[in-house]
């Protein structure tokens, strides 16, 4: 079975990375998939959301076993070896109620894994960095490439353990060697953004690194002559956008919120896909490039990260009452919606019913 690797980045923090990876991840449970949500991001926020505060404490304060991604480099960061296999979370289901599980397609619930980062993994960046000129030659190479492959071949041992149809990974808001890893060692990247200005420059740094990126990948590759370490192929596809709508404030007129709005289809085809553009009039409610425009459900948000579970997922008695199940309802749509958009882009094969 080949899983396929899609990987949320932005180097701007803040654009809800995290929130998408987990609840796309809980989506594609619900659809029938079998799910791996990746931790790769070293501030850990995808495993916190998951995991309650007992949990987190016994994985990562327990020496001695291999409990996230850095326990499986621990071993070639050392010089002792090479990677562990990957320990997986498999995530309790939190089973529909009956009104929501009849806008499913598939009654029967895929299974969700995840694979727990840690604060730690941070120390692995000097030595990512240091290996990646190291791979265009010279004594150290075959440790070069098989540093730099790292998450590739870790995910390859998650896809094959967990039997998974998908991994998602979640990074942090950086331009650095994790990430850098992290990105050629996906089939597919999905850029998400908030409709602000920040966002808007910011896809321009995106694209840069992701063409660089991959393009050196490829240039590694082409010199490569270790023929018994597998490599990623570096193929990374631009997937699309997900804009996440800001909340109006006072100080941000609705006029320069909307022209920020309607730079972004421009800036992604020319920044991201390397495009040019002679018409620049779509709109992003009509640009094919934007995978989905997501109203920002605050009080939503907050109280699915008290309850430890999706915003889709929310009952009566995790306080979604009144005005509330309406929205739950609206929520679950929007990413059933974008679970399926993203599945298409992507070739997975969801289950139908």
């Amino acid at each position: 079975m080949s899983a396929k690797i899609i990987a949320f980045f932005n180097n701007k923090g803040g654009v809800g990375k995290t929130s998408l990876v987990y609840h796309l991840a809980w989506m594609y449970q619900d659809l029938g998939l079998r799910v791996v949500a990746a931790d790769l991001d070293p501030q850990a926020n995808l495993t916190a959301a998951f995991l309650d505060e007992e949990r987190l404490e016994t994985l990562w304060l327990q020496d001695g076993k291999i409990n996230t991604i850095f326990d499986c480099v621990k071993p070639l960061l050392t010089g002792i070896g090479d990677i562990d296999n990957p320990h997986l979370e498999y995530i309790q289901e939190n089973h529909l109620s009956e009104e929501l599980r009849s806008l499913s397609f598939s009654p029967e619930l895929g299974r969700l894994a995840l694979l727990p980062g840690e604060l730690t993994l941070s120390s692995f960046e000097d030595e990512l960095s240091a290996q990646w000129n190291n791979c265009l030659g010279g004594g150290g190479k075959n440790r070069a490439l098989q540093v730099t492959s790292v998450f590739w071949r870790i995910l390859q041992k998650t896809a094959a353990s967990h039997q998974a149809n998908l991994i998602l990974i979640d990074l942090s808001p950086s331009l650095g060697a994790i990430n850098r890893a992290a990105i050629i060692a996906a089939d597919y990247i999905v850029i998400p953004l908030t409709s602000d200005y920040f966002s808007l420059q910011g896809l321009r740094t995106i694209g840069y690194s992701f063409q660089t990126w991959r393009n050196d990948w490829k240039d590694r590759l082409n010199r490569n002559n270790v023929n018994n370490l597998p490599l990623p192929k570096g193929d990374i596809k631009p997937v699309g956008y997900i804009a996440w709508q800001l909340p109006m404030r006072l100080d941000r007129p609705a006029q320069a919120h909307n022209r920020l709005l309607a730079e972004i289809p421009k800036a992604y085809r020319e920044l991201v896909l390397n495009q040019s553009v002679e018409n620049n009039n779509i709109s992003i409610e009509n640009d094919p490039n934007c995978l989905a425009l997501l109203k920002n459900y605050h009080s939503l948000m907050s109280m699915a990260q008290e309850a430890h579970k999706p915003m889709f997922h929310l009952k009566p008695a995790d306080g979604a009452i009144g005005a509330h199940t309406k929205v739950v309802r609206n929520v679950y749509k929007d990413f059933k919606n974008l679970a399926y958009k993203i599945a298409e882009r992507t070739q997975v094969n969801i289950p139908s019913t």
